[in-house]
């Protein structure tokens, strides 16, 4: 095959207006998903149990300068998988790999130019990328990619921002704002409700990051370009390969929680990451000033003895610690993260943690590490610090997932945890390195602070769309829990709109291995559910979605170990739960139980004696929650 020192614009056409191309059909193992793939390569369709769920679709790229000419099917390689793969610090202690695949290779007419597409089906979910093999540089303008849902679905959505902190709306397809700008995942039911379905990207390594705009009926995807940089949104030296386009489904729109789609359409981790210790993190930004709080060794140990006291593994100590002006959202070229401010000892500080069996956190901003990130790293192992949280980002371009991934490999070799901010929305990282352990990427609980957008709609709406891709810090823990009537916007100790039993409910609802107890220690000691907090873990062995509507309400049951805990969430209105017990094992199980009292920071707190045929009945007042503590009694 002829080759060129530049690819240049090339574009899988879409078949000729009119025109019928056969179909290659990938089948799930269960044979109830089906991926078609038009033999032109121009479109794609996907159906489950017979029902299209999204209807022909363009495939395609756009590459700078010499056209493709049409494309016909030159081979088809089948592939099969059924593994188990063991995970670290996550939402299921394994993940089944399980589906059925197919490389598809396309040649340019006249025995010109191949184009691969690489094309899995599962039993939940399905996926496609392209690849140009080869030794020739690619400069790629974006893909043809589009989603054309069939109907004219409702859709939950949320307009792109740079750090991803929007609240999602349900809108059909025929409201939403043609050549708006909306995030992954796109999270849809067929107009029947038989299938609900989420639209998303995994595997950016080596690629961008893109969003959807709406063009007449399609989804068109758009690769994030590289600010100030003129021309393709990316190049590379040599061959492409593109991230994973993937869509999620399931019969629930509650049972997309438990997919591990994402995760899999990542490389496995390689190596040793049993180090990786999930988990809770005492943390000082979210009670103090927005600029951070004054660097302080004695406010400093006032939240390492409240983490050890607790028995929480980390205290996260955020900006405004390194010497300069730190601030909390700029990155001054005045500032050195490897030498603390005037008055700090930070191996003292790690030191006097570590004797209370709590490790070390620090913030970072992103631009100060990247400048030299192994000096960087290199200081923080020095001092004993256990992880950093990098933030502002508030990109997902091709430099700035290149950062990611190098930043990802660099804190594993060194055994750091890694927390990002300012992040774009997970693809998977986690799978291939565990120590990368939560990320932002979503409207969190900061923005109580400055604004009213965290509304009780929007905590029952994450776990069923920003949350289906991977975990989230939003860290949760507000104890100045308020009413709608009685809530105020304060940066210092600020309130939260919802329940105290709602505070309790976000530790099991909520995935993240590193969690944060977000309030001022002061919040918390003497406080009704605090014992609850302390007992939680952060990871687990398995999720299982029990019952709710997005927007509405969730009840979620994950265990850890041989314990199973619930998390009951509602949204505006008051309601009652009967939920069954008959995911539990044979046997006897005590029930420890705390729901929502007469007031907004009142915790009822009760024990029972169950089994698996029992139904519990949880009262959630409205921005409510319940949360519940399942253990095996010994037998009599």
């Amino acid at each position: 095959m002829k080759t060129t020192t530049h690819l240049a614009t090339a574009v899988l056409a879409l078949a000729a207006s009119g025109a019928q191309a056969a179909d290659t059909v990938i089948a799930s193992p269960d044979g109830r998903v089906a991926l078609r793939i038009a033999d032109d390569g121009s479109q794609f369709s996907i159906s489950r149990r017979g029902e299209a769920v999204i209807a022909p679709s363009p495939l395609g790229l756009e590459l700078d300068g010499q056209a493709l000419g049409a494309l016909t099917l030159e081979s088809r390689q089948d592939l099969a998988e059924d593994r188990v793969i063991p995970l670290v610090a996550t939402k299921a202690a394994s993940a089944r790999d399980h589906y059925r695949g197919a490389t598809l290779t396309f040649r340019e007419a006249g025995g010109g130019r191949r184009v691969f597409i690489d094309a899995r089906a599962y039993d939940d979910g399905v996926a496609f990328r392209y690849r140009l093999d080869g030794t020739a540089p690619v400069s790629l303008r974006g893909e043809r990619t589009a989603f054309v849902p069939a109907g004219d679905p409702s859709c939950l959505v949320t307009p792109i921002d740079g750090s991803h902190e929007q609240p999602f709306e349900r809108l059909r397809i025929s409201q939403m704002k043609p050549g708006a700008a909306y995030d992954v995942p796109v999270v849809c039911a067929t107009p029947s409700g038989r299938t609900h379905y989420a639209i998303t990207q995994a595997h950016l390594q080596g690629y961008a990051g893109a969003s959807f705009r709406l063009e007449g009926d399609a989804l068109r995807l758009h690769l994030s370009g590289v600010p100030g940089r003129a021309g393709p949104a990316f190049v590379s030296t040599a061959g492409l390969t593109t991230a994973w386009r993937a869509v999620m489904l399931a019969d629930q729109a509650g049972k997309l929680i438990e997919s591990h789609l994402v995760g899999n359409l990542n490389p496995p981790a390689q190596g040793d990451f049993s180090w990786v210790k999930p988990g809770k993190a005492a943390w000082d930004w979210w009670s103090g000033p927005l600029v951070g709080m004054k660097p302080d060794m004695g406010a400093y140990k006032r939240f390492i003895d409240f983490a050890g006291e607790s028995g929480f593994p980390y205290y996260l100590i955020d900006a405004n610690w390194a010497s300069g002006p730190s601030g909390c959202c700029d990155a001054s070229p005045e500032t050195d993260i490897t030498r603390p401010a005037k008055g700090i000892d930070m191996a003292e500080l790690a030191r006097y943690a570590a004797a209370k069996g709590v490790g070390l956190l620090l913030w970072a901003h992103w631009v100060h590490v990247d400048a030299r990130m192994d000096e960087v790293l290199d200081t923080y192992v020095r001092w004993g610090i256990k992880g950093i949280k990098v933030d502002f980002m508030n990109r997902d371009d091709q430099q700035v997932v290149d950062f990611y991934e190098r930043l990802a490999a660099a804190t594993a070799k060194r055994k750091l945890l890694l927390d990002m901010h300012g992040a774009y929305v997970p693809a998977g990282l986690q799978r291939t390195y565990p120590n990368y352990i939560t990320q932002e990427g979503v409207l969190g609980a900061e923005w109580s602070k400055m604004s009213t957008r965290v509304t009780p709609s929007h905590n029952v709406t994450l776990p069923y769309t920003r949350m289906l891709v991977g975990p989230m810090d939003y860290t949760p823990g507000g104890f100045r829990n308020a009413t709608a009537a009685s809530f105020e916007v304060r940066a210092e100790m600020p309130l939260v709109l919802n329940t105290r039993g709602q505070a309790l409910a976000m530790y099991v609802v909520y995935d993240s291995p590193l969690q944060m107890v977000s309030d001022d220690p002061t919040a918390y000691r003497g406080e009704p559910g605090f014992d609850f907090i302390k007992r939680v873990p952060t990871a687990w062995d398995e999720t299982r979605f029990i019952a709710g509507e997005p927007g509405r309400d969730i009840v979620l049951a994950r265990r850890h170990g041989k314990t199973w805990y619930i998390g009951a969430m509602t949204g505006d209105e008051a309601r009652t739960h009967k939920v069954s017990l008959g995911f539990l094992p044979p046997g006897n199980w005590r029930a420890t139980i705390w729901q929502d009292g007469e007031v907004v920071r009142e915790v009822r707190r009760t024990e029972r004696k169950v089994t698996r045929k029992d139904v519990l009945s949880l009262s959630l007042a409205a921005a409510g929650g319940a949360a519940v503590v399942l253990e095996p009694l010994p037998a009599q």
